[in-house]
């Protein structure tokens, strides 16, 4: 059965504060989550352009996390064996991820996110069809929140208080009751995660477990690009795209995986029309 999940995470910036803003969050909790023996693996970084999202760039990554596998998924293979693999066509602010398992290969888990400067109003922002929208569950993300599920816990990010915390550069904060009603700037981020893992006796289980892991890195990744803001407030995109390049370098290096001449990934520009074909369905 095919779950359709619409996240609303509500963020104290503008748009443009945020593009920067993510894209530095991003680097930081990906080096803190890679070492000698699992992390993030940067497979390529292009431009990509596309009749839908426009002009942008396409990213390959792969997560070895072995250790943040739960215990009941190991016991269908190795940890090794469940290494994800992340494409994602980014054309700011609209970008389209799909998210792969070779175990599960049946299985099929994409997101579509639609920024708007709203504070979560916005009813369709991914034009959904009647039926769609029938099947759809909403959930507003407070990220002044703190969650304590499995996925929480093992979501490596250093623990914050946004009740109290106040950026020293914007003069935001703290995040109290009702915040995001009166807060200005104001903008939402429209993630809807649609997930399909058609495996008779433990699709319904699968679908739910990987989906609960999303909204705990949505909510992680969000609570600290605003906990982090006076570290990349005021940093342009130019300046991001060179931290990207040492990032990818360093990552690699770390994991000791550097990439290999002549691999499936190097030079080759993925198609998003090919991945829409395969999940487009759903959408």
């Amino acid at each position: 059965m095919v779950q359709i999940k619409e996240f609303r995470i509500i963020m104290p910036m503008s748009m443009e504060e945020y593009e920067i803003g993510l894209s530095y969050t991003i680097m930081k909790m990906e080096q803190q989550n890679t070492n000698g023996k699992e992390g993030v693996e940067v497979l390529q970084q292009v431009p990509f352009e596309d009749e839908k999202l426009g002009e942008g760039q396409f990213t390959s990554k792969v997560y070895h996390l072995q250790s943040k596998i739960p215990s009941w998924m190991k016991g269908f293979a190795s940890a090794s064996s469940l290494a994800v693999h992340e494409d994602s066509w980014s054309a700011y602010p609209k970008s389209r991820t799909v998210i792969k398992c070779p175990l599960f290969s049946k299985c099929s888990l994409t997101i579509d996110t639609v920024i708007r400067p709203d504070n979560g109003c916005s009813e369709n922002a991914h034009n959904l069809n009647s039926q769609q929208l029938a099947e759809r569950e909403v959930e507003i993300v407070d990220i002044a929140s703190v969650s304590r599920d499995y996925w929480s816990k093992v979501i490596t990010a250093p623990k914050v208080d946004l009740t109290t915390f106040k950026s020293q550069r914007t003069d935001r904060g703290p995040l109290l009751n009702g915040w995001m009603d009166s807060c200005r700037p104001v903008m939402t981020i429209y993630k809807l995660v649609i997930m399909d893992a058609p495996i008779w006796g433990l699709g319904e289980r699968l679908e739910d477990c990987l989906i609960a892991g999303e909204r705990a890195l949505f909510l992680a990744c969000h609570r600290m690009c605003f906990a982090w803001i006076d570290e990349w407030y005021g940093m342009t995109m130019e300046q991001i795209r060179e931290m990207e390049r040492h990032t990818d370098l360093l990552l690699k290096k770390t994991l000791k995986k550097a990439a290999k001449p002549g691999s499936k990934h190097e030079g080759k520009r993925k198609s998003l029309k090919d991945e829409i074909a395969v999940v487009g369905s759903c959408t």
